[in-house]
């Protein structure tokens, strides 16, 4: 069974920086975008960036300049560098990745279960 595990988050003061990963872990074929969205309180989830599986890249017009994301295909995870920390950047953020199990399945998208970001002073 895959599994996205997310790890990384935690409290920080307004410019600092933060390095969030996440992992797929179980038995697969092939892992295609991979990507990192946030939902803060009261507010709908919104997607912060994306990757490729062949590395291109793209961003929430919010975090461009602060966020870098990448990832390691060989250990299968997903980091994402936030530097330049806001208060507005709190919330929960979660993985997603698209997924084959076997080479003869259809992609399906994976959720992990979120990691807190909370920026304060």
């Amino acid at each position: 069974q895959v599994q996205l595990v997310e790890s990384g988050g935690g409290l920080v003061q307004p410019g600092g920086s933060l390095r969030l990963s996440c992992v797929a872990s179980g038995s697969l074929f092939s892992i295609g975008a991979m990507r990192w969205y946030r939902q803060a309180p009261g507010k709908e989830r919104e997607l912060v960036s994306a990757i490729t599986s062949v590395g291109t890249t793209n961003y929430a017009d919010s975090v461009k300049g602060r966020f870098t994301i990448s990832r390691d295909n060989a250990k299968n995870t997903v980091y994402l560098q936030m530097n330049s920390l806001k208060p507005e950047d709190t919330a929960v953020y979660y993985c997603n990745a698209v997924i084959r199990i076997r080479s003869s399945d259809v992609p399906t998208t994976y959720w992990g279960k979120g990691t807190l970001v909370t920026v304060s002073s």
